[in-house]
């Protein structure tokens, strides 16, 4: 390469050395000021610290280690090389390295090291956990030790194993490369083909490779508990592994030490040659085939597999205790449901403890209403997916489906999408908007209680919200929310005018606002803009006006973010939801700690167990996560204005919430006696956590290891009926509500679980606070009951008469809501809602219908009062009508099946007319469907039930109606 070129080359490369190193600093130096924004500096320090810590020690021990090696191979080369055709095409190589043969041994060494230190640093959780172990004080069933040591120690112990023997196969490898090229080992010649201080050394790296193998079978024992049970798939040591494979370990154990000392002393202190420790490694592996193979797989084939019920059930046993304890099932109480009533009890329509708490308003449907009738404008958008909650309003508790009203930055116009509108104009959403979960009002509308602008006029004279903000909040400003994906630069120059728009006041101009809140990063000097606009590729940080000496900068303000980067050792859950707490609006997000090794408690797939039909569509996904232990450690908050945040232990006597305190400082976690009582009063059982719960009490209800074996009585979570056609589970749903054994209403997370194999129904499992304590309640119907599943109760309501034919006439604009599973008075209610999506582009749902039914009545109503009147037929409505398992004949007469073609024609004029918004079409199509559903009975002979007449496709206000 010419001079020019080279310097080029290293022009070049120093310009590429330079960027990377100036991202990483600008990277870490902003991540620095966002912890420190939040007073969690710990954290960032303690992270950073440990990795490059660990990256440092581990790359230097292994450099020196291999260096080391490297040359005691050089020093031991023989004196006068040895001569023959074999060494003098080795010489051209021992003449080139010669010069630098230090350089490359420690370049070569540091490759390696530099890499192992990149993995290293990445243990890092395993070594801090490992560093501040803490006592579960609960001992294995098999060795008696603390499962602390599983939690905390083991894993690092096993990773420093494997790093053993990885860096000694290398160094042997190095070394014997050594040897061989400067004549310490020959593979051809007169003489000994390997010299004594070679001889030594080798061996002496293979006695290490061999007693680091001794310390793995000692380990592997501790480590059977977490393997599992042969021919089952649950977690820990079966039969086979108690009884044969643990002994096993144990002999190798032995015989791998009386391996090493055959190795060095038979190779260099007695017959000076490779036979001995040859035929001792060769003996070594026969045994660990036979004794740790053949030997268990005999056991387990001629003992264990004939009888396996028998075998194996003292360890089925202690998988359904471990297991049940890991995941805080053994505090679950079940109560026999006697369920065999399906008529409905005249009692229900004057109920007043299950019925008038009812949920109509499925927070997984009206996110578009809240929307299109909240909104005002159309840059504000709720989630996804809207959350359920609880508020004491005139003295009386109930369920409300609450939002927060956020900027979508993708619903900008064109014109308003430009830096200074979208950082520094549009920075922050206005209110948290709810309304009662059991009310809609104005022909199926949420009745809105708060989150209204101030300064605007409410329409409560229609009855279409409330007249004044029900659920006050001193700052109602969002500046950080599910929706915030982008930066906010806040902060106006001394004497300037706000530039943030606020909210629509109803005025000329809309309402303007400057951040006064004590989140952010200041963004006063010059060199932090030049650090920003690095980061960001953004020259406008320097070069903009709104860029001033009082500005700040709010990045990363999804809440679900912010938790995590402040306790990166926490599994959130996916639905954070938020609450007005203190004159504040707050999000709450539960915080799992996790293991993988608790001894025999049965190993899952978090993201499996926690899917369901809403996953990902509102609900964050978790990752895919192999655990077997699980504990809601903590509730954390993050203040929607200036995005404080908070971690509240809620789970005090957890030692891995306990150990990673420690790791960071003991000051990170809030104790738990410092939990606001308000804030207290709006904890809920957290959902991920009940359906790994859920999931696991379908196998692990059952405590007898012969009745686990034979599985006669397992359960399974239905797939969600409202979702035809898909495999998706059903989603449990948060009710206020009384079930049989509880002396009052709780807000509840429930669920309903079917037999294994079969659709009736077989227990409804809730979760709630008691006293502040979780506590899970297992309903437990009997073995032949006669109770519908949801799936079963779905159909059965959508094959009522008046049902089907009234969605039929929808189409594709009927919305079904959540089917809602409630005992009562020995059998089980349930309740869908039922929305009408009118068609249009901003159509949003609005609840129609009431399904309900009860045993095999069925009823269709516009309100649910008016649904219960006529399960129990106390109304002149339409009787209550058993459903026949199969559906009428669709062959008759000729003038039979003449007035069917005009009953389906006429369905579908009415359903064209419909979607088309055409009001003149649509009267005279349902004028022509009510002619020939009249022709229809004169045919049959019959007088049907008459059927409800479908909603126009826009709905005007009607007075309120409370379900």
């Amino acid at each position: 390469m010419s001079r020019r070129g080279r310097a080029w080359l290293i022009v070049l490369t120093g310009l590429l050395v330079f960027f990377a190193v100036l991202g990483w600093v600008v990277e870490a130096w902003t991540e620095w000021l966002w912890f420190d924004e939040l007073g969690a500096t710990q954290v960032f320090a303690g992270q950073l610290g440990t990795r490059i810590g660990l990256f440092a020690v581990f790359g230097l021990i292994i450099w020196a280690f291999l260096f080391g090696n490297l040359y005691l191979a050089y020093k031991l080369r023989p004196f006068l090389p040895p001569t023959g055709v074999e060494q003098q095409a080795l010489e051209r190589y021992r003449y080139l390295l010669g010069p630098h043969l230090m350089r490359w041994f420690a370049l070569a060494a540091g490759a390696v090291a530099f890499f192992a230190g990149l993995a290293a640093q990445g243990h890092w959780q395993q070594w801090l956990l490992f560093e501040n172990a803490e006592p579960f004080h609960q001992k294995d069933p098999q060795f008696g030790i603390d499962i602390g040591f599983y939690v905390f120690k083991l894993p690092f112990w096993q990773y420093l194993l494997n790093t053993g023997f990885t860096v000694t196969v290398l160094a042997l490898i190095g070394a014997l490369g050594v040897h061989y090229l400067y004549g310490g080992v020959r593979l051809s010649g007169a003489g000994d083909r390997m010299t004594t201080g070679a001889r030594a050394h080798l061996t002496g790296l293979v006695a290490l490779f061999v007693s680091l193998k001794a310390i793995a079978y000692v380990l592997d024992r501790r480590a059977l508990l977490l393997d599992t049970i042969s021919g089952t798939d649950l977690t820990g040591a079966g039969y086979t592994d108690i009884q044969a494979l643990l002994p096993a370990k144990e002999m190798l154990t032995y015989i791998s030490v009386i391996v090493v000392i055959a190795i060095l002393i038979f190779s260099n202190a007695v017959m000076r040659n490779l036979v001995w420790p040859g035929v001792a490694l060769g003996l070594l592996a026969i045994s660990a085939v036979a004794i740790g193979g053949i030997y268990p797989w005999g056991v387990q084939t001629f003992q264990v597999d004939p009888s396996r019920n028998v075998k194996e059930a003292p360890y089925i046993d202690r998988t359904i205790a471990a297991t049940r304890a890991a995941y805080g099932l053994d505090t679950a109480t079940t109560t026999p449901y006697a369920s065999d009533t399906v008529e409905p009890p005249a009692s229900l329509a004057q109920d007043k403890t299950i019925v008038p708490n009812i949920r109509l308003l499925d927070p997984a449907v009206v996110a578009e209403t809240y929307t299109q009738l909240s909104q005002v404008r159309s840059f504000y958008q709720f989630g996804d997916k809207l959350d359920i909650d609880r508020y004491t309003i005139g003295g009386k508790t109930a369920d409300y489906v609450v939002g927060v009203r956020e900027i979508e930055y993708s619903k900008l116009t064109t014109a308003q999408s430009n830096w200074i509108n979208k950082h520094t104009v549009y920075t922050h959403g206005y209110g948290l908007v709810a309304a009662p979960a059991n009310t809609t009002v104005c022909a199926g509308q949420p009745l809105f209680v708060s989150g209204f602008f101030t300064g605007q006029a409410q329409s409560s004279e229609q009855g279409c919200s409330s007249a004044t903000d029900q659920l006050p909040v001193e700052q109602p400003r969002i500046y950080y929310g599910e929706r915030m994906g982008e930066y906010a630069i806040v902060g106006k120059p001394d004497g300037g005018t706000s530039a943030e728009y606020d909210r629509p006041t109803g005025e000329a101009t809309d309402a303007r606002y400057t951040y006064t809140g004590s989140g952010g990063v200041d963004l006063g000097s010059t060199w932090r803009r030049l650090l920003y606009s690095i980061k960001y590729a953004e020259s406008n940080f320097l070069l903009a006006d709104a860029v001033n000496d009082n500005s700040k900068i709010l990045y990363e303000r999804d809440p679900r973010t912010r938790v995590q980067k402040v306790a990166p050792f926490l599994t959130l859950d996916g639905d954070p939801y938020p609450a007005a707490v203190g004159g504040r609006v707050v999000w709450i997000i539960d915080g799992y700690t996790t293991s993988a090794n608790y001894p025999y408690a049965q190993r899952i797939d978090l993201q499996d167990a926690t899917s369901d039909s809403l996953t990902g569509d509102g609900t964050f996904r978790l990752a895919r996560q192999d655990i077997n232990y699980i504990r809601n450690s903590v509730k954390a908050t993050v203040d929607a204005y200036d995005g404080t945040v908070t971690l509240y232990e809620f789970d005090d006597k957890d030692p891995i919430l306990k150990a990673w305190n420690n790791a960071f400082g003991g000051k990170l976690i809030t104790e738990k006696a410092k939990i606001p009582a308000e804030l207290a009063q709006h904890f809920r059982y957290p959902a991920d956590m009940f359906k790994v719960q859920r999931d696991l009490l379908t196998r692990f209800h059952v405590n007898n290891a012969n009745d686990f074996f034979n599985a006669p009585d397992f359960w399974a979570v239905p797939n969600d009926p409202a979702t035809a056609g898909t495999s998706a589970k059903q989603p449990p749903y948060y009710l206020l509500t009384q079930l049989p054994g509880q002396t009052e209403p709780r807000f509840q997370l429930t669920a309903a679980v079917t037999p294994r194999e079969r659709q009736n129904l077989a227990a409804l499992i809730s979760g709630s606070y008691v006293d502040g304590k979780p506590t899970l309640q297992v309903l437990e119907l009997s073995k032949d009951g006669r109770i519908p599943g949801p799936g079963q109760a779905q159909q059965l309501m959508e094959n009522f008469d008046s049902a089907r034919t009234q969605l039929n006439i929808w189409g594709n604009n009927v919305v079904k809501g959540n089917l809602l599973s409630l005992p009562y008075g020995g059998g089980m209610l349930y309740v869908e809602p039922i929305y009408l999506r009118s068609s249009g582009e901003k159509a949003y749902p609005l609840m129609k219908k009431v399904l309900v039914s009860y045993g095999d009545k069925v009823a269709f109503a516009d309100t649910l009062t008016d649904g219960i009147k006529q399960l129990v037929g106390t109304t002149t409505g339409t009787p209550p009508v058993t459903t026949p398992e199969q559906p009428p004949p669709t062959t008759g007469t000729p003038n039979l099946n003449a007035a069917a073609e005009k009953v389906n024609k006429a369905i579908d004029d009415v359903r064209a007319a419909q979607q088309s918004g055409n009001f003149e079409a649509y009267g005279k199509a349902l004028a022509a469907l009510e002619a020939a559903m009249k022709e229809f009975e004169q045919a049959s002979g019959t007088t049907p039930p008459p059927a409800s007449s479908p909603s126009p496709p826009a709905p005007t206000p009607t007075p309120a109606t409370t379900g």
